[in-house]
């Protein structure tokens, strides 16, 4: 057994892509606490991984969606000096069109994916900045670019995961917190059925298994990138997005409308 590398907290744990960062995780060296509603099956997984790498597993059944359990989560991050890094994976989605959606459903998946990861990275980045140390992994998805593919809610959900990692990104970076948004896109998980749409409907081709896009996305994080897309075959393609849209961010703002609105001001005459 080697020296821990301290704690991992690791949501939506129990199955999925959650589970298989757990395994992962315990076998480079990380203690982990695994949160996810379902407390028989965070049992089985930490059973397995105490097994098998002989790390100390603790398990929080928590469904986040609750104010009081997402409290206590949070108070975990807060007070548990052992605590090196967070991996904000729990959350769902849907391929519902909007307009068919039920809104009580689509405020479940706002309150889940967008304010149960911003509390849960607010408890623990004040923590991390004073150590000098520590890491927070944000699950995004390739929709948070491309809000076509699916239910719009989900995508901005996944759009803000993204940019508020970008933005933990340019705030900590210097504070040694490392930050790390991952996009995955469609992979071999449940996450299909609860979104209406079953994995085995799409293109054979398009389906990752979690463990690829998570061997893959460990990789991203070793080798120091904030945005990892373990599907997209080409990393230069996102290296211009990303300088495109920066040279882009620069030109949003002017005393005057563009010329193409017609519009005078006084300052333009």
């Amino acid at each position: 057994m080697s020296a821990s590398k301290g704690t991992a907290l690791i949501t939506g744990a129990s199955s999925g892509i959650g589970a298989v960062y757990a395994d992962r995780l315990a076998k480079r060296g990380y203690d982990l606490i695994l949160v996810a509603r379902n407390e028989a099956r965070l049992k089985d997984v930490a059973a397995r991984l105490a097994s098998t790498t002989g790390r100390s597993i603790t398990i929080l059944p928590a469904d986040l969606n609750d104010r009081a359990a997402l409290a206590k989560v949070e108070a975990v991050l807060k007070e548990n000096p052992a605590i090196t890094m967070l991996v904000n994976n729990a959350g769902f989605g849907s391929a519902v069109p909007l307009l068919q959606s039920d809104i009580g459903k689509m405020v479940e998946m706002i309150d889940l994916n967008v304010t149960a990861l911003t509390r849960l990275t607010y408890a623990v980045a004040p923590a991390f900045v004073s150590r000098g140390k520590g890491t927070i992994i944000n699950i995004s998805s390739i929709v948070g670019v491309a809000p076509e593919l699916l239910n719009g809610v989900y995508g901005g959900s996944k759009a803000y995961v993204l940019a508020f990692s970008q933005s933990l990104q340019h705030e900590l970076a210097d504070k040694g917190v490392r930050i790390q948004a991952v996009l995955p896109g469609a992979t071999a998980t449940e996450f299909w059925d609860i979104a209406g749409l079953p994995h085995s409907n799409l293109p054979a081709s398009w389906v990752m298994s979690a463990e690829a896009m998570v061997d893959a996305s460990l990789v991203g994080l070793d080798s120091g990138e904030i945005v990892t897309i373990p599907a997209l075959q080409d990393g230069n393609d996102w290296t211009k997005y990303e300088a495109d849209r920066k040279v882009l961010s620069g030109k949003l703002s002017n005393v005057s409308p563009a010329p193409r609105y017609g519009v005078k001001t006084a300052e333009a005459v």
